[in-house]
Formats: C-alpha cells, structure tokens, sequence
C-alpha cells in the first residue's frame, strides 16, 4: 500500500525501516519541525526526518497540523492508501483523519486502555508494571481510544531500565505494523464502521484506564525516604535522569537494584547476597562481616539510619544506600563533570565511606 508515515523521536525509526523493508510505497513522512538541541543550540532533524532524507522520501514539517490548513491539503493531494502515526507528537485533527481511505493506525507503546498518553514506557516501568506490550490502534479524535487491531505483550524484568525498553518495544512496533498491513489492505475501503467490522477490532474498555502524563523535572529528583523498590523503578522508568546529589554535585543513577529478599531471583547474585545480610542485619540488630567492604557508621550498628545515608561501600559492586525501606544497591552512576561509571570505577570517583550522605 502507499503510506504517508508520522512520527519524530528515534523510537519510531524502527518502523519506518520496518515499513519500507516489507516493500510498501512510502509517499511522504511527517515529523515534528527541527529543534534546537545540544551544547550549541543548533537546529537539528528528528531521527524520523534524518531516516526518511536518507531513504529519499519527502518530508513534511508543520509546527501545528491541526491549524496548517496548507500542509493538510499537500498531504492529501499525496493520495496515500493509509497513514501510519507512531510518537508523533501532535494530535491529528479530524480533517486530516478522514483523509485517508484505509484509516488512520496508530502503533502505540503499551496494552491499551493502560497508559494511554505521552509516557508509556516511563510510566509502565515506574508503576512496576510486569509486562508491556505493543497494539496497532485505529485513531479517533480521542487521545489514544480507538479499538485495538493486533497487540502483543512482552514481559518487563526488574532491572530493564526505559532505554532497553524502548528498544525492543520500537522493534515490535515495527513487526506488527508489517503483520497489520495486509489485514488492512484485505478489509479494502469504504465507511469506517465498515472496515472496522470486518477487520474484527478489540474495543477498549472501560476498566483499567490510566493516563501516562508527561513528565516534569521534579519527577526526576530522588526522594531517599521513599522504599527502595520504589527508588529503583523511579531510576529505571526514568533512565537516564533520576537524580540525587553528592558533596555538591548532581549525581544520575544509571542502574541500582533493591535489596528485597524476596526479589532474591530477580536480583544479580552480588545484589542477592548483599539482600541476606542486611535483612539478617535487621533482624538481629547486629553488624555481620562485610565481606571486604567499609565498617558500618556507629549509628548503623545501633540500627538507626538515616534516608540517603551510606551503609556500606561493597568494593567492586556499588554502594548500599538507606532508605525508607529496605536498602538500595546503586550499581552504576554519573557524577556531575564525570564519565558514566560502576563498581570499582565508581567507588573511586565518589571516595564514599559508611556514614556519609546522598540528596
């Protein structure tokens, strides 16, 4: 078929690639307009725009399609069969979704009704989600409301932070549409009921709907009297810009794990055993060998502590961090001015000691 393409972040590339591969005619590309990125400000395509040069293929840029009447009139006079919107950034308005005679489908990175909205990803891995998934949606002037075509789910493990989901969330975006497009060419044109009958569509329902809002900067700002399951996710739905602060200076956390003893499983083995002793430590109320790593601070052998503080430097792993719950393993960070960094690397860039304090 002849689709008219819309999208902008590197999320939906894979698509695009995906759609051009299987051998569809991609008559134009819609993406959000440059913008000015980096250190010097200057103005830069989107990933979608810069794949879609590379491949030849016109490219449109209107900074609102709802009011750019002119551009809705390019568009149309491309004749595309269907348009394909994957993160695009900008609701279409109802002019340009009548225009196409296969409809508007939308690739959408979660399980509809869950997390409709901006953040999907962010928020599914926030909220401990323990699985994801993909629908290819019919689009209505709702915001993400449209009956589901296919869909399928991918289970989401304990340390996959937002980047690596999005990753093989875009790859499955883009096999799903390649699988949903026959389907759509076979149930043929006509009124939109109609289609929509014969290709047999899943209307979402009524339960289980949640918005993923945008996030704003405070979301990225740690809160240490928080459990640390929930510090984790913050860390991993957010990746790579929750944030605390060391002596001073910012500091991202890249990757952490909870010591939860009953994630033992889920947990990498040096995180697995760190999890026993501090909930053996907790429950004797007693200080065991650490194994190599830092004394415990004196108010720590007295079982108090404070959240954020330091309890012990685990050489060559990472540092064990109080908080309102159970202690958090942090793994791998970026001090402000520094290269990312773990373990060992780590530790010698912070210097830590038992005792001293984050946020």
């Amino acid at each position: 078929m002849n689709i008219l393409f819309w999208g902008t972040p590197a999320y939906a590339v894979a698509s695009l690639n995906a759609l051009v591969a299987a051998g569809h005619q991609l008559v134009g590309v819609v993406s959000q307009p440059d913008r000015r990125r980096g250190r010097g400000k200057q103005l830069q395509a989107s990933p979608v725009k810069t794949r879609a040069l590379e491949l030849g293929i016109p490219v449109f840029t209107p900074e609102r399609i709802r009011r750019d009447l002119n551009c809705q009139a390019q568009l149309r006079e491309l004749a595309a069969d269907v348009y394909v919107v994957v993160a695009f950034g900008q609701i279409l308005p109802a002019a340009v979704l009548a225009q196409p005679a296969y409809g508007c489908w939308n690739g959408h990175g979660s399980l509809l009704p869950r997390w409709r909205g901006a953040g999907p990803i962010q928020w599914c891995l926030i909220e401990g989600d323990s699985q994801s998934g993909v629908g290819i949606m019919a689009m209505e002037e709702g915001l993400d409301t449209g009956p589901v075509l296919v869909e399928q789910a991918i289970p989401i493990g304990l340390r996959d932070n937002a980047q690596q989901l999005a990753e093989r969330l875009a790859s499955l975006t883009g096999s799903l549409l390649v699988q949903a497009m026959p389907l759509i060419e076979a149930a043929g044109p006509g009124p939109e009921a109609e289609r929509l009958a014969r290709l047999g569509v899943r209307a979402q329902g009524e339960q289980g709907i949640t918005y993923a809002r945008m996030i704003n900067k405070d979301d990225y700002q740690i809160d240490w009297s928080a459990s640390a399951l929930t510090i984790h996710r913050q860390v991993m739905g957010l990746y790579p810009g929750a944030h605390s602060f060391w002596r001073g200076k910012r500091l991202k956390l890249l990757d952490s794990e909870p010591l939860v003893t009953r994630l033992g499983s889920e947990l990498s083995p040096e995180a697995a055993e760190l999890a026993k002793r501090w909930a053996a430590l907790n429950a004797n109320q007693a200080a065991p060998d650490l194994l190599g790593g830092a004394p415990l601070a004196e108010s720590d052998q007295a079982g108090k502590k404070s959240a954020g503080q330091v309890l012990e430097v685990a050489e060559g792993v990472g540092l064990v961090v109080a908080t309102g719950g159970c202690p958090l393993l942090i793994r791998s960070a970026q001090l402000e001015g520094k290269q990312v960094a773990s373990g060992s690397i780590l530790l010698q860039q912070l210097d830590p000691k038992a005792g001293d304090q984050l946020g």
